[in-house]
């Protein structure tokens, strides 16, 4: 299989068929797509090239995008040599058994974070991403066209080429600016540049009872007050084998739940999970949010996750192997509270060291601060 770290910002794009589309169409995100305009838009956006007859053509002849995909091809670059390459080997060698038993990947409070989630585990068949950001849409021509738009995407990726975490405020702002109207389009990027060709797009909705549904094609007709609005994408991978990646807007606190609980009730169907958990605002540290947290803790196989993620307090005793990575030290300031003595007392067994971790992750963002925590159950997943 071509490696994610191979595949990742290659310059050499997919090529996608010969879009029919004019150019001055955009697809209603409500009818059927246009597959190949839309791996042409998420081409364009992640500075790459769109196919030879694509209705973009002319825009990627204008000096202002020239300039961009020389700049985002750097970033790219520099990405790939302090973190993709890296986690591509360190997932391939500490997560092996785990890819070998996780087709579907859980990723809560990801926003469009397509990029980690793909890296970390690229062999796994459906990733299904949950955040407060709204779904989205595929841009529009006057949005390509738009000069704010190539500072907006660079500023917004910024945080997570430098860091690996989104600034989520400053993101909603930056894109906001230019008239990209949710995760979507970030999602169609990091789909592209990770090597993945797009083959469709479709807006869907969770039902009352937590089913999938395509979403209501009359826009002016008022959704049920249960459902929950998402989009499925489904991909061919660089080895060519396909993959679905589902992001769904939702509010995963219990007062979120409690009014729409359909993204329990989904994530509950789909078997046993792997679930990832990255810069997660500590939010399942907090009382509020306790059932996703317990999802998590009944319905997983593996929890990968940094010291955001589920505190160790909440693991049952006997329940679980740990291993760790890296070096764990007091949360930056702004999430100081959520300190844990548990941790340093493991960072800190010598007779059980953890091993390393040769990149940065999360809000401890260099590699000599950074964490990783591999949880595999020992018993029995609850029903």
């Amino acid at each position: 299989m071509a490696s994610t770290a191979e595949a990742i910002d290659s310059t050499k794009a997919v090529s996608a068929p010969a879009s029919s589309a004019s150019a001055t169409s955009r697809p209603n995100r409500l009818t059927a797509p246009d597959t190949a305009y839309e791996q042409d838009v998420a081409l364009f956006l992640g500075g790459q090239q769109p196919s030879q007859h694509s209705a973009l053509a002319q825009l990627v002849q204008q000096p202002a995008w020239q300039a961009f995909a020389q700049d985002q091809d750097k970033s790219w670059d520099k990405y790939r040599a302090t973190h993709t390459t890296r986690m591509t080997k360190w997932a391939a060698t500490e997560l092996d058994s785990v890819h070998a038993n996780s087709p579907t990947i859980f990723y809560p409070f990801s926003g469009p974070d397509f990029l980690n989630v793909f890296t970390m585990f690229p062999t796994s068949q459906t990733y299904v991403l949950m955040g407060l950001e709204p779904v989205g849409s595929v841009p529009a021509r006057a949005s390509l066209e738009n000069p704010k738009l190539f500072p907006a995407v660079k500023a917004s990726l910024w945080s997570v080429l430098n860091f690996s975490f989104f600034r989520t405020n400053d993101m909603a702002v930056d894109l906001k600016s230019v008239e990209l109207d949710g995760a979507l389009p970030l999602l169609m990027l990091f789909a592209t540049r990770t090597g993945n060709q797009i083959t469709a797009i479709r807006p869907v909705q969770l039902n009352a009872t937590g089913q999938l549904q395509d979403a209501p094609t009359d826009t002016t007709q008022a959704a049920h007050p249960k459902s929950v609005l998402g989009v499925e994408i489904k991909l061919l991978s660089p080895d060519g084998q396909p993959k679905t990646v589902y992001y769904f807007s939702t509010d995963l606190s219990n007062h979120g739940l409690n009014v729409k609980p359909t993204p329990l009730a989904f994530v509950r169907s789909l078997g046993p999970l792997t679930t990832y958990v990255k810069s997660a605002t500590y939010l399942m540290h907090k009382v509020y949010f306790s059932e996703v947290r317990a999802l998590v803790l009944r319905r997983s196989r593996y929890i990968l996750q940094d010291d955001s993620g589920i505190a160790m307090k909440y693991f049952q005793k006997g329940a679980w192997q740990f291993n760790y990575y890296g070096a764990y030290k007091r949360p930056i300031n702004l999430f100081a509270k959520h300190y844990q003595p548990e941790l340093t007392a493991a960072y800190t067994d010598t007779l059980h060291k953890p091993k390393a971790l040769s990149f940065g992750t999360g809000y401890n963002w260099r590699q000599t601060d950074s964490n990783l925590l591999l949880a595999k159950r020992l018993v029995p997943l609850a029903d």
